[in-house]
């Protein structure tokens, strides 16, 4: 749960993100930001805020903002109805982000899991974004991802996209952000 001012804070810090990073954007845009706090109340550390452009059932594309440290908690997208899960393709355009996935861990990961959320960040392979630089997650690959000090601008092209239906490793975590206030 957030407050209608950190919800409000975050929308502001999003659309400043994404005028550093050079994407204009319409009032209806702006408006249409969402905050996601993965119900664990704690925006600060861990949730991001995005702006969709597309999702049909071929295809989606996504901004995706972080503030400085905030982390996106490790997830998978799991095979539905026999199809594959989300493939998706993360480009960075402001910032840094690391990626964490499975694989040889890092001997110095640059990214740190949220105070007292460390035992459900699990993979460890790194991948360091900077802007320019992109990656693609296959289908159901767990992964995280933390931005760097400045926070990070994040472009998402994927198949669809039906965020309900990620596993996240922490039980805890809900998809859906209520704001209070």
């Amino acid at each position: 749960m957030i407050t209608r001012a950190e919800e409000a804070r975050a929308k502001t810090g999003t659309v400043r993100m994404l005028k550093r990073a050079g994407i204009a954007m319409t009032a209806a845009e702006r408006r249409s930001i969402e905050v996601a706090d993965f119900g664990l109340s704690d925006l600060r550390h861990t949730g991001l805020q995005l702006f969709i452009y597309v999702n049909t059932p071929r295809y989606c594309a996504k901004e995706l903002t972080l503030l400085p440290g905030q982390a996106c908690p490790e997830h998978r997208h799991p095979t539905l109805g026999g199809k594959p899960g989300k493939q998706e393709t993360f480009r960075c355009r402001w910032g840094e982000v690391f990626l964490y996935l499975p694989g040889k861990a890092a001997r110095k990961p640059r990214a740190r899991p949220p105070k007292g959320t460390e035992r459900w960040y699990t993979v460890w392979r790194e991948i360091w974004l900077k802007p320019g630089e992109q990656f693609t997650v296959p289908p159901n690959t767990l992964h995280w991802f933390q931005s760097g000090p400045k926070g990070a601008v994040v472009s998402e092209f994927s198949s669809a996209s039906l965020d309900d239906h990620d596993v996240f490793t922490n039980p805890g975590i809900s998809r859906r952000t209520t704001v209070k206030g």
